[in-house]
């Protein structure tokens, strides 16, 4: 076991290496650039069509545009907003925190791209399932000759899903239970059965609408306590934002327990988490917009490109200041006293508002961790339909919510290993099509732009 998991290790490590980071990025430069910078001149008009979308929907998808972004950002925001961006700060400095605000900025347009053509070319299944996603863009768009790399990307979904959304998930939620509160790890999984099972037989229009209800609530939640850790420290503020910066190209020096690092060790640790926490580019989040009932493609990729701004810039950036604006009972900065992870920021939460921040990280993670969870059975349901048809939907459903349950009592390195390796496979079909279809997709947005005066470019 110890060398299948050394083995894994390594492969994760490669996959997820400088290679992938450059692809993924330099994707988003390019989509940027050919899209004229959509994402920045078109910022306010994709909030507006988020609240306008309530109203003005088309008779085709499943489930509003609000609720497919809270689908998503279901998804996306889970413990790599807590846990990620703590690792990111120990390891490659507060420099590290720049270089997530670059990714989710480039970013942005990815994800545009890939939900534009999820809904673009999205079908309709005998069951009444709207489906889209890597799988049926590049099939649909890319032709028969490509339909091997559909499938990959599929059986890669559907393996990282039992892995990244119900396993690993439920079993973060067992941890923290059990440390916080002395929850039995047994208990916890039965009531994780229950909770999952309530909503996730209920199919995605029930999982929308929990999505829809709860997501805002613990994402406010959230950011009002690191704003009040923040404000707590206001006079700091200015000096930690010009850390962030000028640390994201110069060496960050040796201090306390923290090694030091490299610029280069600040933009892979920044880059990388980034991207673990938006999923832009992974191909993940397009499958829950494609079942949106926006007026049009362009409206519901504007709205999905929000979620990659309101994960990192938002929600990330939260984390990392309340984390960089902490010292420790005897005035030292917390990020450089050598611990790391969700202990990092756990322990700022507590030094800043004692127990109560302690308890209120805990009961975040968990959150965090539900949601990710059933965001991610939607994502395994779309690749099982797009493999197996409609038939296999329930069956699926069932086995989700049964690894749920299962991930809450077992020890899962090596799962984590397995679908940790899925997820980055899943990003190389993902932009693979996104690139090949890249003039097609500038001929959609001139085309869309046109027809609605909402938006420019």
């Amino acid at each position: 076991m110890n060398s299948l998991h050394e083995i894994l290790n390594q492969i994760s490590a490669f996959v997820w290496g400088p290679v992938m980071l450059v692809l993924l990025v330099g994707t988003g430069f390019y989509l940027t650039l050919g899209l004229h910078f959509f994402s920045f001149r078109n910022w306010i008009p994709a909030y507006k069509c988020l609240w306008q979308g309530r109203k003005d929907q088309s008779k085709e998808g499943e489930i509003s545009p609000w609720n497919a972004l809270m689908t998503a950002l279901a998804a996306d925001i889970g413990t790599g907003n807590i846990v990620g961006v703590a690792t990111a700060i120990a390891v490659g400095g507060p420099g590290a925190l720049f270089w997530m605000w670059v990714t989710a900025l480039v970013g942005m347009m990815t994800k545009f791209s890939e939900v534009l053509l999820s809904v673009y070319f999205r079908e309709k299944t005998p069951a009444g399932n709207w489906v889209g996603g890597a799988m049926y863009f590049i099939k649909n768009g890319l032709g028969p000759n490509w339909k091997w790399l559909a499938t990959l990307f599929a059986v890669f979904g559907m393996i990282a899903c039992f892995g990244i959304g119900a396993m690993v998930q439920a079993n973060s939620i067992s941890v923290n239970l059990q440390k916080s509160f002395s929850i039995p790890e047994w208990l916890t999984a039965l009531l994780l059965l229950a909770l999952a099972g309530f909503v996730l037989i209920g199919g995605i229009k029930r999982v929308a609408q929990v999505a829809g209800k709860l997501v805002p609530y613990m994402a406010v939640i959230y950011v009002l306590m690191c704003l009040i850790i923040i404000l707590m420290h206001f006079t700091s503020i200015p000096r930690v934002f010009w850390w962030v910066v000028t640390d994201a190209f110069t060496p960050t020096a040796a201090e306390g327990g923290f090694a030091g690092a490299s610029v280069m060790l600040a933009i892979r640790m920044g880059m990388a988490r980034g991207i673990f926490s938006n999923e832009a580019g992974l191909g993940s989040a397009p499958m829950a917009h494609a079942a949106s009932t926006a007026e049009s493609p362009l409206v519901q990729a504007s709205i999905g490109m929000l979620d990659v701004f309101i994960d990192t810039i938002i929600i990330c950036s939260m984390t990392g200041f309340a984390i960089l604006v902490s010292v420790n009972p005897d005035g030292q900065a917390l990020w450089s006293s050598g611990i790391s992870g969700g202990l990092l920021t756990s322990q700022a939460f507590k030094c800043n508002l004692s127990s109560f921040g302690e308890y209120g990280v805990t009961i975040c993670l968990t959150l965090f961790a539900f949601t990710t969870g059933l965001g991610w059975c939607v994502y395994g349901e779309r690749c099982v339909i797009y493999l197996f048809g409609d038939k296999a939907q329930k069956v699926f459903r069932y086995i989700y919510v049964a690894s749920f349950g299962l991930g809450a009592i077992l020890a899962l390195d090596v799962v984590w290993l397995f679908a940790d390796i899925a997820n980055a496979l899943m990003a190389l079909p993902n932009i693979i099509g996104i690139l090949l279809l890249s003039p097609v997709l500038f001929q959609i947005v001139q085309q869309e732009v046109k027809k609605d005066s909402r938006f420019v470019l």
